[in-house]
């Protein structure tokens, strides 16, 4: 991979167990262990962590795959993950027109390069294009920046849920809940 992106990343999405070979589940682990222990809020809430916490956690999330309901979305540069979110659906009525963003990360190397933002539009469209979603929900970590980057693609905050997060002694943050509709 370059250290300058000139392009934007290819998108793939994966959407059956069976589509997630031994080498991407490799490549998204890593992704999300170094995410992760780079001090990102991609699901889990104090690192470090290792291939033993995120493997299986990757794992769960690769068994529940459908098109109707979960599905990853991938960002590739030079042929390598730089970044994936999950996209799920309840498709129980009266919830299943809107959906839920878990687990966005971009690798640390291009942050700040337009991943992270391709990476949301393509949900967006999968979201609404392929799964007939009308609304995204998502929350996030407050503390990280993250909110400006949301609002930035359209997401508004609807509320908070404070001290949601205990890092550690005396250090509490906000879960952020945010909606971007329509799609």
């Amino acid at each position: 991979m370059t250290s300058l992106v000139t392009q934007l990343p290819t998108m793939r999405q994966f959407s059956s167990p069976s589509d997630v070979t031994p080498g991407l589940r490799q490549a998204l682990v890593e992704c999300w262990i170094e995410v992760t222990n780079a001090g990102g809020a991609a699901g889990f809430h104090v690192p470090p962590i290792g291939m033993c916490q995120a493997a299986p956690a990757f794992d769960r999330i690769a068994g529940r795959l459908t098109p109707l309901t979960s599905r990853l979305v991938t960002a590739w540069l030079d042929g390598q993950v730089v970044g994936w979110l999950n996209v799920r659906r309840d498709p129980s009525e009266p919830i299943s027109h809107w959906g839920t963003l878990h687990h966005v990360q971009t690798r640390t190397a291009v942050r700040g390069l337009g991943v992270g933002s391709a990476l949301m539009n393509e949900a967006r469209r999968v979201a609404r294009d392929e799964m007939g979603l009308e609304q995204l929900h998502l929350t996030a970590r407050a503390g990280n920046g993250l909110e400006g980057f949301y609002e930035r693609l359209g997401w508004h905050e609807i509320g908070r849920w404070p001290a949601a997060f205990r890092l550690g002694p005396g250090n509490e943050q906000d879960q952020v809940l945010m909606v971007l509709a329509p799609l």
